[in-house]
């Protein structure tokens, strides 16, 4: 089993890891990332991304990690193609297994495996992901102004995102399978007294419709779980918030992390729980989880990786 060693070592590929990349190899520090099953995160199916500062016209998510990992491999980043599966935090430095039968070594630890969004498993929601169906309003919300839009989910992630979406649609339509919200009742107040917002109970989306060329969606299939009842909602857009599940699994019982599995660290650092290891993006961040704030992050976990490793005296 062959051993690699790195003073610092980023487990994750998406804005997140690709800027500690870029931060800790412009620092000198010879970072090693392990892209992991999915390089380039979520934005991989991202097609238009409007939001990212720099950028006057619409850009890919695709194209835009592409340009992230040409800069850290330019700047001096080792990028291995590999997925860890366990670590050791017990010593310094620390020993993570990958995949491909190989260790790594690393004085410190930068986890930016990101989270992925909760899907309601149809292969009409696949298809049309990226073209009408949508896990992240604030992300894509700006497409729909003026169109009719309706958002899937019964807690906070869900009433957020509809009472977000009446900035720009036209009618907002809240679908629940329940006849009750699990959302906070400050937020479920607004909601309900949101002219724009209507609410269907009782229902799941049983199939999304649309076109093939081009490729739009034009309505949902709803069926009432209680008669078993089906409807056509016709609607413009689908916003999916059933909500995310940190890629941490290889992490659980080896440091500390919420319920929901996210990691716990700093409120004002990338820190961690355990001392070295560094946490940024959409690992840690269940509240904003914008490509922008994950770089931002990732740009925090390698200054504080550098400023560890000089206090610890480990200059090779």
């Amino acid at each position: 089993m062959s051993e690699i060693y790195t003073k610092v070592l980023i487990i994750g590929s998406g804005p997140a890891g690709y800027a500690a990349a870029i931060y800790a190899a412009r620092a000198n520090l010879e970072p090693i990332l392990v892209s992991g099953l999915e390089p380039g995160g979520q934005l991989m199916i991202t097609t238009d991304v409007e939001n990212y500062p720099g950028f006057a016209d619409v850009i890919q998510g695709p194209w835009l990690m592409e340009q992230m990992r040409l800069q850290a491999e330019h700047v001096g980043t080792k990028i291995v193609q590999d997925q860890i599966v366990d670590v050791d935090f017990s010593n310094r430095p620390f020993v993570c297994r990958g995949e491909n039968d190989l260790v790594y070594k690393a004085e410190t630890l930068i986890i930016s495996t990101g989270a992925q969004a909760k899907w309601l498993g149809l292969e009409s929601e696949t298809k049309f992901r990226g073209f009408g169906v949508s896990g992240c309003a604030t992300c894509d919300g700006f497409f729909f102004r003026g169109k009719e839009v309706a958002v899937v989910g019964g807690g906070n992630t869900a009433v957020e995102e509809a009472i977000y979406m009446t900035n720009h649609a036209s009618k907002v339509t809240l679908i629940h399978r329940r006849s009750s919200l699990r959302a906070e009742k400050i937020l479920q107040d607004r909601l309900f007294k949101s002219p724009k917002i209507h609410v269907i109970w009782d229902h799941i989306v049983e199939k999304v419709l649309g076109n093939d060329d081009p490729m739009a969606v034009t309505g949902v299939r709803l069926k009432n779980t209680k008669t078993d009842e089906t409807q056509i909602l016709p609607l413009d857009g689908l916003f999916v918030a059933i909500g995310h599940k940190p890629n941490t699994g290889f992490l659980k019982g080896k440091m500390e992390l919420d319920t929901e599995g996210y990691i716990i660290g700093s409120p004002l650092t990338s820190e961690t729980s355990i001392e070295g290891v560094f946490a940024a993006g959409d690992v840690r961040d269940k509240l904003y989880r914008q490509a922008v704030t994950a770089a931002g992050m990732g740009c925090m976990g390698a200054l504080d990786a550098a400023r560890f490793l000089q206090d610890k005296g480990v200059t090779s």
